[in-house]
């Protein structure tokens, strides 16, 4: 790295030396750059930032860490995850148009699909869509933008518009972390706006997700449990969100 680069990263590292993110837009201003020059700083393998959904965080933050790995996850949990898709697949009606969210707990749903006459799947991830678009008479749509390798999805400005453009019957959305009090949380930032956009759009909203994500803060929040209509889930969590007065709230156990 040259010497304005390390300065520049110095000048970032003071103003995250409390912890937290900053979006690129801000730190190209703090230190009077373009948002490329800063993410060409930030592309050398010894900048001690990264780059996460349009936000610079610390490498060595703790909260950020692990980062999520894809590959790990998929082959994590595969016969909960599919019970777990099998119950929230009971909601499907025929000539729905569903928003499926990225990650690999909704994977095992897509054979779920095969079964249906007409139905049309949004999603703005990558994986999800190749497994769609190997059913016949279910109709894609893909949202795209920047691709994002870590979670295998899209970032992009239009994409939270695209979703609220389009008349979604129910919203199957899935997070790293789910606190009872402090709300829906994932690990990377460009997955928020799409997410919002699901809860704000969809008939009905629909959680899954395996109790490991129970009492867990990840850095991105974007909701609340009264942004959803039903959870999909087990052990745990199900046990003490169901001794909690959530009227709206329809739980959905699924034995483990």
């Amino acid at each position: 790295m040259n010497r304005r680069s390390v300065e520049r990263q110095e000048r970032l590292l003071q103003a995250l030396s409390g912890g937290g993110s900053l979006r690129l837009a801000d730190a190209a201003m703090l230190c009077g750059v373009s948002e490329m020059t800063l993410r060409r700083d930030l592309s050398s393998s010894e900048s001690p930032l990264v780059l996460m959904g349009g936000h610079l965080v610390r490498r060595d933050d703790p909260q950020f860490q692990p980062l999520y790995d894809l590959q790990r996850q998929q082959g994590r949990r595969i016969e909960l995850k599919t019970e777990l898709c099998r119950s929230a697949a009971s909601f499907i009606e025929d000539g729905d148009t569903l928003f499926i969210d990225c990650g690999t707990t909704l994977l095992p749903m897509i054979p779920e699909l095969s079964g249906w006459r007409e139905l049309t799947v949004v999603t703005y991830a990558l994986n999800v869509a190749q497994a769609v678009s190997k059913l016949d008479g279910v109709r894609l749509i893909l949202l795209g933008g920047l691709y994002q390798a870590v979670s295998q999805s899209f970032e992009g400005e239009d994409i939270a518009r695209q979703v609220r453009a389009l008349g979604i019957n129910r919203a199957f959305i899935t997070a790293a972390g789910v606190h009872p009090e402090r709300g829906l949380s994932c690990y990377h930032f460009h997955e928020v706006a799409p997410k919002q956009a699901a809860l704000e759009t969809a008939a009905q909203r629909i959680l899954v997700f395996d109790d490991s994500k129970w009492e867990t803060l990840r850095p991105a929040f974007y909701g609340d449990l009264e942004d959803v209509d039903v959870v999909v889930t087990h052990g745990r969590a199900w046990t003490e969100l169901k001794t909690r007065s959530m009227e709206w709230l329809r739980l959905v156990q699924v034995h483990t």
